[in-house]
């Protein structure tokens, strides 16, 4: 699972009113496949818009400055182009969490409360086979940018030890300690720059972000719904309560 980030995870008033993480999950069977679709995005987008191949799309960037001299409404062309081209992927999963820090106490942890949701999701999506193909018995591996730090390494392997899951409040409530099993390895991370999946997660994140707290330009594009566009992709089953599947904390 490759995972990026929109917003922060503070919850002073001049922070973001949101934090989401987006992670893109595709199978080892498939991962050349996954490449080969990226790297020919990255050619047609270089030959219509001039954005060059080893070019980061980095979506904040692109809405906010003028990166490779490339005209606004073109930019935001490209990043809607980024997330119709992984609509079509159909061996990938997208899954989602959104943090609304609106009400929340001072001493809340968005960081954990945000990233160990999103490992537990990985971790049922693994037990359950619920990601196409269908795969069952498999292991994961998390891949993030590189902004997550010591942070990220203490939760997982915490997780892998202390893992309380509620019960059913209908059953007594309580929790139970069910220490994640298939999710191996400490998160690797690497340089968004340098690497095309989190890219994409980059822009699955700042779109699922707008849909929730947009811009000024977002809105006046009407591009507060863009994320939707990725519906054939997302995993549906991380939420029962929400129709795409997006975790809401």
């Amino acid at each position: 699972m490759y995972v990026d980030e929109s917003g922060d995870t503070g919850l002073g008033q001049t922070q973001t009113t949101h934090f989401v993480l987006s992670g893109i999950v595709v199978h080892e069977s498939r991962w050349r496949d996954f490449i080969g679709i990226l790297i020919a995005l990255r050619k047609t987008l270089r030959s219509v818009y001039g954005l060059p191949v080893r070019g980061e799309i980095h979506s904040s960037a692109f809405i906010n400055s003028r990166p490779f001299n490339i005209e606004k409404h073109d930019r935001l062309a490209i990043l809607r182009n980024c997330l119709d081209e992984m609509a079509k992927i159909d061996f990938i999963s997208i899954t989602n969490v959104v943090v609304t820090k609106a009400g929340k106490p001072q001493d809340y942890d968005v960081f954990h409360s945000a990233w160990g949701t999103l490992f537990q999701r990985f971790e049922n999506t693994l037990l359950h086979g619920n990601f196409p193909g269908k795969y069952s018995r498999d292991h994961g591996i998390l891949l993030t940018d590189a902004t997550a730090g010591t942070k990220l390494l203490r939760l997982v392997r915490r997780m892998a030890v202390y893992n309380y899951i509620p019960n059913d409040p209908r059953y007594g409530g309580g929790s139970r300690n069910i220490p994640i099993q298939r999710i191996i390895e400490d998160p690797h991370m690497k340089d968004s720059a340098e690497t095309y999946p989190i890219q994409m997660c980059d822009v699955a994140a700042y779109f699922l972000y707008q849909r929730y707290s947009p811009n000024s330009y977002i809105r006046r594009k009407r591009a507060t719904r863009y994320f939707d566009r990725l519906t054939p992709v997302l995993n549906t089953r991380a939420s029962r309560f929400n129709p795409l599947g997006i975790v809401e904390i």
